[in-house]
């Protein structure tokens, strides 16, 4: 095996249900001799799981992406196969067996002879009741009663897909695994890599992560906005080059939009991995403190130093559950004193659904919320004050019964002629209650899960290694950056003009990624950032403000970056949030505007 191999796969899908432009761009791309090996694909996160699973109660032929049968198989299966790109994709999702049967269903009318492969056991709902007397491993919460269960998944990992590509499979789908997994896997069978060549799983897990998104790594949600604005209809989908070591470079194809630089790159690495020295995977687990981001080219990024230690001995384990009923509605006021009219109609409306609640005994509802957009809420304490003469007003509650929580709208809207001057209702239909589905997050360990993969009609057993108990009090922290000698005058700039900013959820926690876009910035950064002043920025969000451990600081001396795990922020996460942002992912934006004061050198050097 050459150390000089190089595998060049691409990132199509970071959800159910997004463009299907990515297959296109990578096809074209061989023209110019850029042909790609594999096209890897996520579409699951953990509200997809519940929703494939009552799909497939209700016909046991679906539970999956059907997305990738009719956008990716049947349009394009036949240009895939002659530039012969394989693929891996998760979208199983539930049944994945179904998945592959409408796979091959298309592939044998398009007469062509490809090896369609399966790997399975991740789906652990069937012994939901084994898992009764678990406590939720981040809240301590009971397990739900098994009768609320939609779903519960372990999260498989690499090796199983890396051993239906070794018995010749063209296409791998899973159900349920870690989002990265699907390019780990490849790697782990082009490279011949094995349990302990951990540093090449953890670079090529960081590949995944930096794929798993798609044009996220290109120009998507990315804080300079403004640099790819005009080319984002075309946003490219991003390659990773992956070399022998785990070490990659992150590209796009020719000719599409967006752009890949250090600070699109920089911000996927930080998404969503809580602490940068234990992101953990099942195959391996992962230190991104010392990654390394070098500009090799326009749009060439290169990628390398991540730290692997020995994979944990169990998989993180989600099951979703149904827990009630909400109803979430917008209201616009426009005029002056736009912000007091919404909260006083927001009031009465309460008041009178509330009154008929006690009548009809159906009690309170369980969880009550009301918002503002427009007045510079989301920003707490630290929001713009001044006059707000248009404002989108949400009210939203929770009730064990859908007609109770649709009463609140009802009695809402029937004051259309009883409110304050300037409610402009919502147009077209109206809101209609929907499910509250919560998730439970559990250890689950391997020696407990049956994985099973499938090349063909040829089913076997996967036995996976047993891995090792992780203990993050283990790890070395490295030193957090000091600031220079200085006398100079100081003066304050926004965040946002010395770093790069991203952010988002797991469950009920946000992770807001910070990278200074040069770290002769990171010592002012640092000192300004404490846990205390990230707190207290979002105070208004946290269901303990007060609570210091509710805010945890992570320094990457690599980059010089600074990731934040802020606990129990989200309204619950997900589905069972009501708020305007559930997913924390404005929440980088909030940070940015914060105040850094730096020496008037560096200022002027901005």
């Amino acid at each position: 095996m050459s150390n000089d191999k190089i595998i060049r796969i691409g990132g199509a899908s970071g959800f159910w249900g997004e463009s299907d432009m990515a297959v296109p761009q990578f096809l074209e791309a061989a023209k110019a001799g850029k042909s790609l090996d594999y096209i890897v694909f996520d579409y699951l996160a953990e509200i997809t799981m519940s929703i494939m699973a009552r799909a497939r109660s209700k016909n046991p032929d679906l539970g999956y992406a059907t997305d990738f049968v009719s956008a990716v198989i049947k349009p394009h299966i036949g240009a895939l196969a002659k530039q012969g790109i394989k693929l891996i994709s998760n979208a199983g999702g539930t049944n994945p067996i179904a998945c592959a049967a409408a796979v091959r269903a298309v592939i044998a009318e398009a007469g062509l002879d490809l090896k369609v492969a399966v790997v399975t056991g991740d789906d652990l709902t069937s012994r939901a009741a084994d898992f009764a007397e678990r406590r939720e491993m981040f809240s301590g919460e009971q397990f739900p009663d098994p009768e609320q269960i939609a779903s519960v998944n372990a999260y498989l990992g690499a090796f199983p897909i890396a051993a239906a590509l070794d018995q010749g499979a063209d296409i791998v789908i899973t159900g349920r695994c870690v989002d990265s997994a699907v390019t780990l896997g490849a790697c782990i069978h082009e490279f011949g890599w094995g349990v302990d060549d951990l540093d090449h799983l953890a670079g090529a897990s960081l590949a995944g992560h930096i794929l798993e998104c798609g044009p996220q790594a290109t120009g998507g949600n990315f804080t300079d906005w403004e640099s790819v604005t005009d080319s984002m209809d075309n946003a490219g989908y991003p390659i990773a080059e992956i070399a022998a070591d785990g070490s990659f470079i992150a590209t796009k194809p020719e000719g599409t939009g967006g752009i890949v630089n250090i600070g699109t790159v920089g911000e996927q690495m930080l998404y969503e991995i809580g602490d940068p020295q234990a992101y953990m995977l099942p195959d391996v687990v992962c230190d991104f403190s010392e990654v390394a981001l070098e500009q090799i080219g326009a749009d060439r990024v290169s990628v390398s130093g991540a730290i692997g230690h020995a994979a944990p001995d169990s998989y993180k384990t989600c099951a979703t559950y149904s827990d009630g009923w909400k109803m979430v509605a917008p209201f616009f006021f426009i005029g002056m004193d736009a912000k007091r009219k919404a909260e006083s109609f927001a009031a009465n409306a309460l008041k009178r659904a509330r009154a008929k609640l006690r009548a009809s005994n159906a009690g309170d509802f369980d969880d009550v919320l009301i918002e503002t957009l427009g007045d510079d809420s989301h920003f707490g304490a630290f929001g713009q004050t001044g006059e707000t003469r248009e404002l989108v007003l949400k009210i939203g509650v929770k009730h064990r019964d859908p007609k109770a929580a649709m009463l609140m709208l009802k009695e809402a809207t029937g004051m259309g002629l009883a409110t304050p001057p300037g409610l402009a209702l919502f147009a077209g239909g109206r809101p209609k209650p929907s499910p509250v589905v919560r998730l439970f997050s559990l250890l689950v360990p391997k020696s407990k899960v049956s994985v099973s993969v499938m090349v063909g009609d040829d089913a076997q057993q996967f036995s996976e290694a047993s891995g090792t108990a992780f203990d993050a009090a283990t790890i070395q922290r490295p030193d957090t950056p000091t600031l220079p000698g200085n006398d100079e005058v100081m003066t304050e700039v926004p965040l946002v003009k010395l770093a790069w900013g991203r952010s988002g959820d797991k469950g009920d926690k946000s992770n807001i990624g910070i990278l200074p876009r040069d770290k002769a910035f990171a010592p002012w950064i640092w000192l300004a950032l404490s846990t205390d002043s990230v707190r207290e920025r979002f105070a208004h969000f946290l269901d303990n403000p007060d609570d210091p451990n509710s805010v945890e600081r992570f320094y990457m001396p690599g980059t010089g970056a600074i990731n934040f795990l802020l606990h129990d922020i989200l309204g619950g996460g997900g589905v069972a949030s009501m708020r305007n942002d559930p997913q924390g992912k404005s929440y980088a934006q909030i940070l940015l505007a914060a105040p850094v004061s730096i020496p008037q050198s560096l200022a002027k050097a901005l």
